[in-house]
């Protein structure tokens, strides 16, 4: 196998543990956002935020570092624009409990820098294969 050799499942990876669980709370909080709100801002961030650890899955899948870095990239794009969208939830009171958006902004961040990591890990990897 010449990408993941330390890692047998993407459910191992840290990184996407994090964006999983992100994914999980993002649609948990749509539940609470307002029916009118269901074609616009929720189906976009259900997507996005879906798309960081189908992403971060698809790369580990290709057994190549440098495509497995192309769709982590991928993943870190989906990660902004889902922060974007909890951040325009907050700023226009989508919520009444906003430390719960606060939160999964903070989610965002932290699965951002996990992200970064194992995108650094994968290209240290290419180059040692080099």
């Amino acid at each position: 196998m010449e990408g993941n050799n330390k890692y047998k499942d993407f459910t191992e990876l840290d990184a996407w543990k994090l964006a999983h669980g992100l994914r999980t709370k993002v649609n948990i909080l749509c539940k609470f956002l307002p029916d009118y709100k269901k074609y616009n801002v929720i189906d976009q961030i259900r997507r996005s935020s879906s798309s960081v650890a189908a992403n971060i899955t698809e790369g580990h899948g290709r057994f190549h570092f440098q495509e497995n870095i192309q769709f982590c990239r991928q993943a870190r794009g989906s990660l902004s624009e889902t922060k974007d969208h909890l951040i325009f939830i907050k700023d226009l009171n989508y919520i009444k409990k906003v430390s719960s958006v606060e939160h999964l902004i903070e989610l965002c961040e932290k699965t951002n820098k996990k992200l970064n990591g194992y995108i650094a890990y994968l290209k240290k990897c290419k180059q040692n294969e080099n």
